[in-house]
């Protein structure tokens, strides 16, 4: 069996119901079920017998060791994390205790773990660190994209925590050859995302007929990864990653983030239409958002090359399907929506129009 961390989350929910969707393989589910944990994310596994759900935090260190030495996973996949780069700017510290004290004590206790083990088991483990391209900074107009070698430069308390917590990775690979993959997406989109990243913000608010936020100018740019075309790339490193190598995972679709507002709003439009006028007409430019890095894109030619991963999905398929899926699930949507929720995008967007 394999463990899983932050599985109840956006993406780490994605992947373990697409593991367990093709494969008999175990799962244990290690989630503190925090404001974007959601248990409703993977309510459909609930009699399944392959998927051991446990509430806990990476930081626990009793709790990590006693689920290694009580399960034998033969591979731990880290996706547990803050993410959201505003919630980094109101309350950082969450992010330095989540992203890099939390990985560090789930780095010790797999380190005990797998120095304990023998033969073939030992060899055989893997621990793979799911991280970000925020990690490099931002990059210029006409400026190559990210690779594996490009320097960290992190420009916000989210993805300098992020940059932190890979180099600890590397070093427990480096210092004492403990078997780390690290993956660096860009930005995914998909279902059962929070309502506080801009695709599903934008389809939630359009519904809601509230007004659609876009930071500035809106012409950010950010290559756009379908959530299960980065859960194929995460299995695929598994299988064939090479311990102590870093794979950048996007999807080679670098877009304005006004361009992903405005095709949003034509696929709703589309599929859900107003009686008088248009989604279109609820954009509305605020206040950019401090730091604001202008540009992430990613070269996946590594993995596409060493292991032979491509995503499958076009922006144009990914897209409609995820629109399709916020309108297919509305009671996901509104139980999502707590007090709690409300009241953080009125403090971060407050003043801002």
């Amino acid at each position: 069996m394999i463990l899983v961390t932050g599985g109840a989350g956006f993406i780490g929910a994605n992947f373990v119901l697409d593991w367990l969707n093709q494969s008999d393989e175990a799962i244990i589910n290690l989630d503190l079920l925090t404001y974007a944990g959601n248990l409703e994310n993977i309510a459909g596994l609930a009699a399944d017998a392959r998927h051991t759900f446990v509430r806990g935090d990476i930081g626990d260190s009793a709790l990590v060791t006693e689920l290694f030495a009580r399960f034998q996973p033969r591979a731990i996949i880290n996706f547990a994390a803050e993410s959201h780069v505003d919630r980094s700017i109101h309350s950082p510290e969450d992010f330095i205790q989540t992203n890099i004290v939390g990985t560090f004590r789930l780095l010790e206790a797999g380190r005990a773990y797998w120095n304990g083990l023998n033969g073939k088991a030992k060899q055989n483990f893997r621990f793979i660190h799911v991280s970000t391209d925020e990690v490099y900074g931002s990059l210029g107009k006409g400026e190559p994209a990210f690779d594996e070698t490009h320097c960290y430069e992190p420009n916000s308390p989210y993805s300098a925590s992020k940059a932190a917590s890979d180099h600890l990775v590397r070093a427990y690979h480096h210092t004492y050859g403990l078997p780390v993959i690290t993956t660096n997406c860009s930005n995914n989109y998909g279902p059962y995302q929070f309502p506080e990243k801009l695709v599903a913000l934008m389809i939630v608010n359009a519904l809601a007929g509230k007004p659609l936020p876009v930071y500035g100018d809106g012409q950010q740019i950010r290559d756009w990864l379908y959530v299960k075309d980065h859960c194929s790339a995460v299995r695929r490193v598994l299988e064939a990653g090479v311990p102590g190598e870093t794979y950048n995972v996007g999807g080679r679709n670098e877009k304005p983030n006004i361009d992903i507002v405005h095709t949003v709003c034509t696929l709703l439009d589309a599929l859900r239409p107003l009686i008088i006028g248009s989604y279109h007409a609820l954009i509305t430019f605020v206040t950019d958002r401090p730091g604001h890095d202008r540009r992430y894109a990613i070269d996946a030619s590594k993995i596409e090359r060493d292991l032979g991963w491509k995503p499958a999905e076009t922006f144009e398929t990914g897209i409609h399907k995820t629109v399709q899926w916020y309108l297919d699930n509305p009671a996901w949507v509104s139980n999502v929506q707590s007090g709690a929720y409300r009241t953080w995008l009125e403090k971060n967007y407050e003043g801002r129009s």
